[in-house]
């Protein structure tokens, strides 16, 4: 069993979340990043993803924000610095910071709490939460519960939910 570091509620090994109170169980402070060998800019050219625009994020107090690919929706992330993705489905305990379930996200196998996206000062990084179907970096799929460094323009995938990260410098 582990124990909830804010509610004190125990979960059972290897619990990502708190069921009582939603809090982070693992921690990714001090945790290096993975590399991922061929990830390169090149995977953003227009050879795999055609030509894409890269807008610039709308809100100026947001130096991330998410673009919905399908949708054309930006979405700004702020008043945090780490925010859980997923979908909401009835009688969830605990809900996602972003709800993608505007974005036919169950119908592209995005699971309720599928990846955390953290903003630190010179870094943005994201984390497959153990998802079902997988998180995919510019066509790489993530080992779960390892954080990666993101980029401007990198297209994240959530299942097949395609979103690309703008990053404001």
């Amino acid at each position: 069993m582990i124990v909830c570091p804010n509610c004190q509620h125990k979960e059972v090994q290897g619990a990502l979340f708190c069921s009582d109170c939603g809090a982070q169980l693992f921690m990714t402070e001090g945790v290096p990043t993975q590399s991922i060998h061929g990830a390169t800019n090149s995977l953003r050219n227009a050879q795999y993803y055609g030509d894409l625009h890269i807008p610039t994020p709308p809100a100026m107090d947001a130096t991330v924000s998410l673009h919905i690919l399908d949708a054309g929706q930006i979405l700004p992330l702020v008043g945090r610095n780490e925010f859980t993705l997923g979908r909401v489905s009835e009688g969830q305990p605990v809900l996602p910071d972003i709800d993608l379930s505007p974005f036919r996200a169950f119908e592209k196998g995005t699971s309720r709490l599928h990846a955390c996206i953290k903003i630190m000062d010179q870094q943005t990084t994201i984390t497959d939460l153990g998802s079902v179907n997988g998180t995919r970096l510019n066509g790489i799929k993530l080992p779960a519960n390892q954080t990666h460094t993101l980029s401007h323009g990198d297209i994240v995938s959530l299942g097949k939910l395609k979103i690309q990260v703008l990053i404001r410098k």
